[in-house]
């Protein structure tokens, strides 16, 4: 879909993808327990977060008491679930002056889901994944959940992912697609391979991605990427909603309303200040 809320377990670990540099796997195991920490919104228990990367109890409590002693995560005392720490806003804020668009997008991604009635999304290419940064609600009342802020998809899952993959260049996309030869089995077979170059050639051609339901049944979505002052999809705009709202006869017109607000945020973005 266009946009975010599968649960966290569906966040595959950086730890997975090997590294040769000394000290690399504990560092992306600890990075994977951030990310699933920051992901998790109320807090998360060690048990979901040991499961869901990968990791033993104890490995996962060792890694996440050396990421308390940094201030990089807190655990609460009464229920003992594991959040965000003080230093990663302090590093967030930092981050925010070079990285953070969402100033720059709120107003188009609002006035996407006015005009579209249906819910409207700006997520952020990071490494292989993308993450849902805004979520804004259309005025029709069924809804679909599949995006949150702060979700993330693989490149080439959600509707947002595949409309940033159709627009690297071919030896980005086959060297993404070689590093993860697991997108069709965790996500079905219109994500092996040959289907999805299928699906990034349509996009590519059409200008917009479209998700026919393919994370949750009945939830589509579609994509437009948003691109950076040297033309590189970074971001991505997305609509979600119920299937029937995404029919052949308004299909086009979705199409057209969501390329035009993908391009006025590119332009916005390559006439903001250095």
């Amino acid at each position: 879909m266009g946009g975010c809320n599968a649960s966290v377990h569906n966040v595959e670990p950086t730890s997975s993808r090997r590294r040769t540099v000394p000290g690399a796997q504990a560092v992306a195991r600890a990075a994977a327990l951030l990310r699933l920490v920051t992901a998790a919104g109320s807090g998360a228990t060690l048990q979901s977060l040991a499961r869901d990367a990968g990791l033993s109890r104890s490995t996962a409590h060792r890694l996440l008491s050396a990421l308390r002693a940094e201030g990089l995560v807190d655990q609460d005392e009464q229920t003992a679930r594991w959040m965000p720490g003080p230093e990663l806003y302090l590093m967030g804020t930092v981050a925010a002056a070079r990285y953070d668009i969402t100033e720059l997008a709120r107003d188009i991604v609002r006035s996407l889901a006015v005009k579209t009635e249906e819910s409207a999304f700006l997520s952020v290419r990071r490494a292989d994944e993308t993450v849902c940064l805004l979520r804004e609600e259309g005025s029709f009342p069924i809804r679909s959940f599949v995006l949150s802020e702060g979700v993330r998809f693989p490149l080439g899952v959600a509707s947002a992912g595949l409309a940033i993959l159709a627009f690297l260049p071919d030896h980005d996309v086959d060297a993404y697609l070689d590093r993860h030869p697991e997108l069709g089995e965790r996500w079905g077979h219109a994500h092996d391979p040959v289907p999805l170059r299928a699906r990034l050639r349509e996009t590519k051609a059409r200008g917009y991605a479209v998700n026919p339901g393919l994370i949750v049944s009945g939830s589509w979505g579609m994509g437009a990427a948003v691109f950076d002052r040297e033309g590189r999809p970074e971001w991505a705009l997305s609509l979600t909603g119920v299937e029937f709202r995404f029919g052949p006869d308004r299909l086009p017109q979705l199409g057209r309303t969501l390329l035009a607000h993908a391009h006025q945020l590119s332009s916005r973005i390559a006439g903001a200040r250095r």
